[in-house]
C-alpha cells in the first residue's frame, strides 16, 4: 500500500513540485483515501483521484487599477475551478500577499471534498489575489475589486461559480465585486455569497464558518458524554472564523482566553467575554486595528509578540487564523497541557507533524474540511435562497447550520471509525467526501 500512494505521489510530483501546500492536501488525502480505493473495486484502476488532483479549469489574469495617488499597480488574479461533479463550482475569494497557485489549488482541493461533505450541490474551486487591502483606503479597495471583476466575471455565474469571501474579502469587498458583475452582466443574481442583507445575503453567513467550528467540535464531544461547558478554550486569529468561533463558545458556557493576528497573541486570563468580544470585533472589523491593542483596554491581560497561542493551558483548542500556523511542536506543548480537542476553524492550519501527534494521543481532532465547513455550507444556503427569492429567519439558518454540521459529524464516523473505537476525523472526512464525488464523476463518463 505504501508503494501504491508513493508512486500516485510521485506522479502527482511530477507536474505539482514547485507547489508545497497544493502538495500537502493531495498527500494528506491520499493517505487514506487510497487504501480505500484498493478495497472497492467501483473505483479501483479508474483513476479518480488523479483526475480529482487536476484542476478542470485554472484562470490567471492581470489587474491593473489605480491608487490614491494616481499611479498604476498591476496585482496577479486567480481561479481555480478544481471540479463540478456534484454542481457549480463553489469556494471563496483570497486577497492577501501571499495568495499564489499553489495556496489557491490546495484550498480547491479541500473545498471539494469540504463542499461534498455539506450534502449540497456545489463543486469545488478558490481564487483571489496577491492584493493586499490592509492600508489600503476604501476607493482604492473599490477600484481594485472592479479591475478584478472586470476579468473575473467572464469565468462566474449563478450555475457555473459562485465566488464567496476569504481572508482579506469581507462584506465591502463582496460589494464592490458584486456592483461590478451587475453592471457588466446587468442582471441580478446569486453570483457571489456573503453578501449584504439587504441585497441577497443570507442571517448567519457572517457567524457560521465560526459557529460551523464550534457545533463539530460539541459534536466529538457529545462522543465522550461532555460538552463546552466550564472548558477553557485557546481560539488563534481575530477575523472573522475567529470572532463568532469565541462567541459560540462563550454561549456554550466555555472560558475563551486568547486571540491572535500576524503580530502576536494576547492571553486574558480573566476569559475573553462578550463585551470583550464587541471591543474586539469593533477593533478588527471597524478600526482595522491590531490585536495588541486589546491590553490598552484591559490591563490585565498579556501581548505576546510574534508567537502562537499553542502554550497556553486549555482543554479546547481552534485553529482560526490560516494554513500551517500550529506545528509538531505546537501540538506537543497542547498536549502536554491537557488539551482535549483540536477542531480546525481555517483550513489546514495543522501540519502533517501536529495532526500525527493528535492521532497518536487519540485526542478529537476535526480536519478544517469538516469542522470549518460551516461558511461554505450557510453559502449554500444563500445560494437556495437567492434562487427561491425568499430569506429564512436566523433561527431558521441557525438550524439548518446545525443539522448541516451533524451530519457531516456523522459521516465522518460512519467512514472513519477504527477497529478499537478511536474516531479518524480526517480519514472519515476525506473517504466521505470523496466517495460522493467520485460515484458522481464515474456516472458522468470519463469528461
Amino acid at each position: 500500500m505504501k508503494e501504491i500512494i508513493s508512486d500516485f505521489l510521485d506522479l502527482v510530483k511530477v507536474r505539482n513540485g514547485h507547489e508545497p501546500e497544493f502538495l500537502q492536501a493531495v498527500e494528506e488525502v491520499a493517505e487514506t483515501v487510497i487504501p480505500y480505493i484498493v478495497k472497492h473495486d467501483i473505483y479501483y484502476g479508474k483513476n479518480v483521484l488523479l483526475r480529482m488532483v487536476e484542476p478542470e479549469r485554472l484562470v490567471s489574469f492581470r489587474v491593473s487599477w489605480v491608487d490614491d495617488s494616481g499611479e498604476i499597480q498591476v496585482n496577479r488574479g486567480y481561479r481555480i475551478q478544481m471540479n463540478s461533479a456534484i454542481g457549480p463550482y463553489k469556494g471563496g475569494l483570497r486577497f492577501h500577499p501571499t495568495v499564489n497557485a499553489s495556496i489557491l489549488k490546495f484550498l480547491a482541493f479541500e473545498q471539494v471534498f469540504k463542499n461534498s461533505l455539506t450534502t449540497l450541490p456545489m463543486g469545488g474551486g478558490k481564487g483571489g489575489s496577491d492584493f493586499d487591502p490592509k492600508g489600503k483606503s476604501d476607493n482604492e479597495i473599490m477600484r481594485f475589486c472592479h479591475a478584478f471583476m472586470s476579468e473575473l466575471f467572464r469565468h462566474i455565474g449563478p450555475n457555473t461559480d459562485i465566488p464567496a469571501g476569504d481572508i482579506g474579502v469581507g462584506q465591502r469587498e463582496i460589494g464592490f465585486l458584486f456592483g461590478m458583475y451587475r453592471k457588466l452582466k446587468n442582471e441580478f443574481t446569486g453570483v457571489l455569497t456573503g453578501k449584504g442583507l439587504t441585497w441577497g445575503g443570507s442571517l448567519i453567513r457572517p457567524e457560521a464558518t465560526g459557529y460551523g467550528t464550534v457545533y463539530f467540535a460539541e459534536n466529538m464531544l457529545r462522543t465522550q458524554d461532555d460538552n463546552f461547558e466550564g472548558k477553557t478554550v485557546v481560539i488563534s486569529g481575530s477575523g472573522n472564523v475567529a470572532q463568532y468561533a469565541a462567541e459560540k463558545s462563550l454561549q456554550l458556557g466555555a472560558k475563551v482566553v486568547t486571540l491572535s493576528d500576524s503580530s502576536g497573541y494576547i492571553y486574558d486570563s480573566e476569559g475573553i467575554d462578550l463585551e470583550k468580544l464587541k471591543f474586539v470585533m469593533q477593533l478588527k472589523n471597524e478600526k482595522r486595528g491590531r490585536i495588541s491593542e486589546y491590553i490598552k483596554e484591559y490591563p490585565n491581560s498579556k501581548f505576546v509578540k510574534g508567537e502562537t497561542p499553542w502554550g497556553v493551558v486549555c482543554d479546547i483548542a481552534l485553529p482560526c487564523a490560516t494554513q500551517n500556523e500550529l506545528n509538531g511542536d505546537d501540538a506537543t506543548k497542547l498536549l502536554s497541557n491537557g488539551c482535549i480537542c483540536v477542531s480546525e476553524g481555517a483550513n489546514m492550519p495543522s501540519t502533517k507533524d501536529a495532526i500525527k501527534k493528535f492521532h497518536d494521543a487519540k485526542i478529537l481532532f476535526a480536519p478544517g474540511k469538516a469542522s470549518n465547513a460551516g461558511g461554505v455550507a450557510t453559502s449554500g444556503l444563500e445560494m437556495t435562497q437567492n434562487s427561491l427569492r425568499y430569506k429564512w429567519t436566523r433561527e431558521e439558518v441557525d438550524q439548518k447550520l446545525k443539522e448541516i454540521m451533524e451530519e457531516i459529524h456523522q459521516s465522518c464516523i460512519e467512514y472513519g471509525k477504527d477497529d478499537d473505537g478511536y474516531i479518524d476525523y480526517v480519514k472519515g472526512a476525506n473517504i466521505a467526501g470523496f466517495v460522493k464525488v467520485a460515484d458522481a464523476m464515474l456516472a458522468q463518463g470519463i469528461v
